[in-house]
């Protein structure tokens, strides 16, 4: 699996609960945050949930 490094980019104050929910199941709590996941299909769907808030690039 390839691996993919999402990093919070905008601020989840005054978003649905929901969506608050997956960026801390992703584990990005602070802004500017990175973390580095397998790309399986179960992240995607979180990430594309919240992808107003976050930026995705591949991981090296």
């Amino acid at each position: 699996m390839a691996k993919i490094k999402v990093t919070k980019v905008r601020s989840d104050i005054k978003r649905p609960e929901t969506q608050k929910r997956i960026l801390k199941a992703l584990g990005l709590r602070r802004m500017n945050q990175s973390v580095v996941h397998e790309s399986t299909p179960s992240i995607l769907g979180m990430i594309n949930k919240v992808q107003h808030l976050v930026s995705v690039e591949e991981a090296k």
